[in-house]
């Protein structure tokens, strides 16, 4: 498990900024829980791996809110 800074990646980001609207809506048609909150637990290891993982990492757009509050 990764614990401190998180090494920041541009292609990663430009991907997550522009894949997300229509691949969202077709999944929300589709899929009945998808996008409901709680939704994640389906999953228990994932999701108790991604919690753990958000509480221990931080990236730079944190540190950026953290001095610009």
């Amino acid at each position: 498990m990764k614990v401190g800074f998180r090494k920041p990646s541009l292609k990663r980001s430009i991907s997550a900024r522009t894949t997300g609207r229509l691949n969202r809506a077709v999944k929300r048609a589709f899929i009945p829980g998808y996008g409901k909150r709680g939704m994640g637990w389906l999953h228990p290891k994932k999701a108790l791996y991604n919690r753990v993982y958000r509480r221990t990492t931080f990236g730079l757009g944190d540190l950026i809110k953290l001095f610009f509050k």
